[in-house]
């Protein structure tokens, strides 16, 4: 077995763990000040809207230039005064150019056809000049903010059914706060935002819930009966909840990276496929942050409104209590743990230790939770 999965064995029989509950304050801090950051550069700098949002033209020619890319895009903001894209058609422009102007009208676009003949040294007659209005743009936008909150919904819905409205506002709070970083990268970058990129965004969303309901599918389970013991505490059982599927989320998070980052890094920033940013962007910071969310934000959020039942309350106080006296009367904690185990608990509800390391020594004088029962 590789140590990955060695790894992966241990964390899920709760022989090793990481308390991500125990610190889940430090990772509300980390979240919330990556969300301030991609709040303010949102306010600070705005999108940058593409041409379907804000209008404009768009002229091809299949004419090769005679002047460099660079060279084309300046004579192209010198013409208009506004940010132009310039894109190579074929090889090495052999098919044309496609030059993408915002924000002008058809007598603007008349004026900058003309301008651009002179300079390009293409006759006027083969450079097309397509004008593209924003409704386009703003009727996606609509529909896929209608159809965002529609989403948002019905997974508080399904979640408040198949689980509880605790999980389901775990998972919503999430979801927010992915999509927001997301949005606040491409303000921060600058990327242009396409309907590709409002396609990116609302793919990451399935994703991101994905990882998060396998979290709350494996908590539920841990937690069932969890007032008939006196072993462990709600937020203890969450700890292993998310140790056990941690490595899971790792390689799924891992795995759908990987082409995306091919996409991203590969594609457009190397060979210079700049339209694959458009939704790359969106589904690679979406992927990461939706696994982060998983693990650092959504679990801890229900384990902090679980705690503050009265039931759920009182059974960390009594467990507690017993902890106390057991420390009081010189027992270790590892032997007080098993002897709190009460009729009808289930002694397969260990969960993951509070720090990553050796929780019990193999073979060694200690009795295993099974055997001692």
């Amino acid at each position: 077995m590789s140590r990955l999965g060695d790894l992966g064995a241990r964390l899920y029989r709760g022989e090793v763990g990481y308390d991500f509950i125990g610190k889940r304050k430090l990772w509300y801090g980390v979240s919330i000040l990556i969300t301030i950051t991609a709040i303010v550069g949102l306010a600070v700098s705005g999108l940058n809207l593409g041409i379907e949002f804000k209008g404009g033209a768009v002229f091809t020619t299949d004419t090769k230039a005679k002047i460099s890319l660079s060279q084309v895009r300046e004579d192209a903001v010198a013409a208009s005064g506004h940010e132009a894209i310039v894109q190579e058609l074929g090889n090495g422009g052999s098919d044309g150019l496609r030059i993408q102007i915002t924000e002008v009208d058809t007598a603007k676009a008349d004026q900058i056809k003309s301008q651009l003949s002179e300079d390009l040294g293409i006759p006027e007659e083969q450079i097309n000049a397509d004008l593209v209005g924003p409704s386009w743009g703003e009727q996606i936008a609509n529909k896929a903010w209608t159809g965002l909150g529609i989403f948002m919904v019905l997974v508080v819905v399904y979640l408040a059914i198949a689980f509880e409205w605790r999980m389901a506002v775990a998972a919503l709070i999430a979801l927010i706060h992915d999509i927001t970083i997301t949005v606040g990268v491409y303000a921060l970058v600058g990327f242009e935002v396409t309907p590709g990129t409002v396609i990116g965004l609302l793919t990451i969303l399935g994703y991101s819930l994905y990882d998060t309901v396998v979290v709350f599918d494996s908590l539920k389970e841990g937690t069932k009966g969890i007032t008939k013991q006196t072993r462990w505490t709600y937020s203890e059982i969450a700890n292993r909840s998310i140790n056990g599927t941690l490595v899971r989320s790792i390689n799924t998070t891992v795995v759908a990276l990987l082409p995306v980052a091919g996409l991203l890094f590969i594609g457009g920033g190397v060979l210079g496929a700049g339209t694959l940013n458009d939704i790359s962007l969106s589904l690679f910071v979406g992927l990461a942050a939706g696994a982060y969310s998983s693990i650092f934000i959504a679990t801890p959020l229900v384990a902090d409104l679980k705690e503050r039942e009265p039931q759920i309350k009182a059974l960390k106080k009594r467990i507690l209590a017993k902890r106390a006296s057991a420390a009081a009367k010189g027992e270790s904690a590892e032997s007080e743990r098993d002897d709190l185990v009460q009729d009808g608990s289930d002694g397969d509800t260990e969960p993951a230790g509070a720090v990553v390391g050796q929780r019990r020594q193999a073979g060694g004088h200690g009795r295993s939770p099974r055997n001692h029962r």
